[in-house]
């Protein structure tokens, strides 16, 4: 394929994903204005409303909530495991939770800390960012941190974001890293409910 048609290509694709995200995220904004977002309840039924796509659903969902650190991560791990079982939950949880980390993670490598500042303003940025800049086992808390419940894992993707870290890297350290706490979660929901 000759370069210009490549370029093209890519800027079609560029363009298509961008216009696919926004959609997404429009729906999502007005789900969660529209209430769909404030308990287990309301978001399960929201998630069950779409049927067969309801998964898939549950995926997007999972990986806006760490994009966007403004929806309830918590909530669709445990309704993922209500509506789907404890594998199906774990699967979409695991699947779009990943994805978003790596989105994330991607979205800071490409926009820096202007997006970062953005997104986390004030005293949490200068702690982080201070932080990040004087640690020497700055991995090893990565991966305890996915491994973790309760961690703080929307804004370590986006930090691991400005740091050298390469991206294969990371990759790994989400893919080994985050199951075992979804995982838990996952059986402990599904026994639960």
């Amino acid at each position: 394929m000759p370069e210009k048609q490549a370029d093209r290509w890519k800027k079609w694709m560029t363009a298509g994903l961008l216009i696919l995200c926004l959609a997404i995220t429009a729906v999502l904004f007005k789900a969660y204005l529209d209430g769909k977002f404030d308990s287990v309840e309301t978001l399960q039924q929201y998630i069950d409303g779409f049927g067969m796509m309801a998964p898939l659903v549950l995926v997007v969902i999972q990986a806006a909530q760490v994009v966007l650190p403004v929806l309830p991560g918590f909530f669709g791990c445990i309704v993922g495991a209500v509506l789907f079982g404890w594998l199906g939950g774990f699967l979409c949880n695991y699947i779009g939770i990943s994805a978003g980390s790596m989105i994330a993670f991607l979205l800071a490598r490409k926009y820096g800390r202007e997006l970062v500042s953005k997104l986390f303003p004030g005293k949490k940025y200068e702690k982080w960012s201070r932080w990040m800049a004087e640690s020497k086992s700055y991995t090893a808390v990565l991966f305890l941190g996915m491994v973790l419940p309760l961690f703080p894992d929307d804004f370590f993707c986006y930090f691991t974001g400005l740091t050298k870290m390469s991206t294969r890297k990371f990759a790994a350290i989400i893919v080994l890293g985050k199951p075992w706490c979804i995982l838990v979660y996952s059986i402990l929901f599904s026994a639960a409910f």
